[in-house]
């Protein structure tokens, strides 16, 4: 059989990953490189790269303008500090969060396309997605179907991919792999790289909704399928990686991978975020000296 445009773009990379010398590369990382960015700015630029973030069946209108008024209050209270990079919510808060939103260098985000499982119609994911944009989301996050993936059709997979970008337009859209359960480090390369090629803007670990989500091996190799693209296409990728981030370390860990593996100028806000709410406290508890609770 003809291979379709996406398998012909794999063909162009390695996607034989060879877990063994991920881990060992990862390891040297964190004994080696992680002590040095341990320092009170690479944690304020951490801190600047949160998506802060509330996706649980409780939200409410009430409870997602308390967030909001924490973001904006923040701006006030610590006049030092950068604010958090975006606040994500579901697509039927967008609107309340563009309206309450005062602090206009956090961007409103929405997860959406049937989010977290993406097992809804393609033209669910794509109106979704339109409404969202519609009600003001500047930036929106999807997630690949796992499930056609691993069962290898990876024109739908991409089809839906494109299909959702095209509906964003010049929004940025970030594609979540869901690396914990896609079996192997293999497949997280070959989903990275099928992503980029369907149209996201950043690549993202998980959803944060399953078993396992971010991994430093993961995100590692993701960063390298993120650098390979760049060298052939010439286009830059950004990374989230999000869930399980859970101290400081973590998040330092993630930082330094990805210094280590595509360089300085992926280290910006803008192609760097972290999809850890609890970061924020810890973060600020370690510049303050003492338990803050802002968040």
């Amino acid at each position: 059989m003809e291979k379709s445009k996406y398998e012909e773009a794999l063909s162009l990379y390695n996607c034989e990953v060879n877990e063994a010398e991920v881990r060992e590369a990862v390891k040297k990382i964190i004994a080696e490189k992680v002590p040095e960015n341990d320092t009170p700015e690479v944690k304020r630029f951490m801190f600047a790269s949160i998506c802060l973030t509330t996706l649980t069946t409780q939200d409410s209108a009430e409870s997602v303008l308390q967030l909001v008024e924490k973001v904006n209050r923040f701006a006030h209270e610590y006049p030092d500090m950068p604010n958090v990079a975006t606040i994500v919510t579901y697509p039927r808060f967008t609107k309340l969060v563009c309206d309450s939103l005062e602090v206009e260098d956090v961007i409103p985000t929405c997860v959406s396309g049937c989010f977290p499982s993406s097992q809804g119609l393609a033209e669910i994911k794509i109106a979704e997605t339109g409404l969202a944009i519609r009600d003001g989301a500047k930036n929106v996050d999807i997630v690949m179907h796992v499930g056609e993936f691993l069962a290898g059709d990876y024109e739908t997979v991409c089809d839906e991919i494109s299909e959702q970008k095209a509906t964003c337009g010049d929004v940025p859209m970030k594609v979540i792999l869901e690396t914990g359960d896609l079996l192997n480090l293999s497949n997280v390369k070959k989903a990275s790289l099928l992503s980029m090629y369907a149209g996201a803007d950043y690549i993202k670990t998980s959803t944060g909704k399953e078993k396992v989500s971010a991994t430093p091996e993961a995100a590692y190799v993701m960063c390298q399928a993120i650098k390979e693209y760049y060298e052939k296409t010439g286009i830059m990728i950004g990374l989230k990686p999000a869930g399980g981030i859970n101290s400081v370390m973590d998040a330092l860990t993630y930082y330094t991978i990805v210094k280590e593996v595509l360089g300085e100028k992926w280290l910006t806000n803008y192609y760097f975020r972290l999809g850890t709410s609890r970061l924020a406290n810890l973060i600020l508890s370690e510049l303050e000296g003492k338990e803050v609770k802002f968040f």
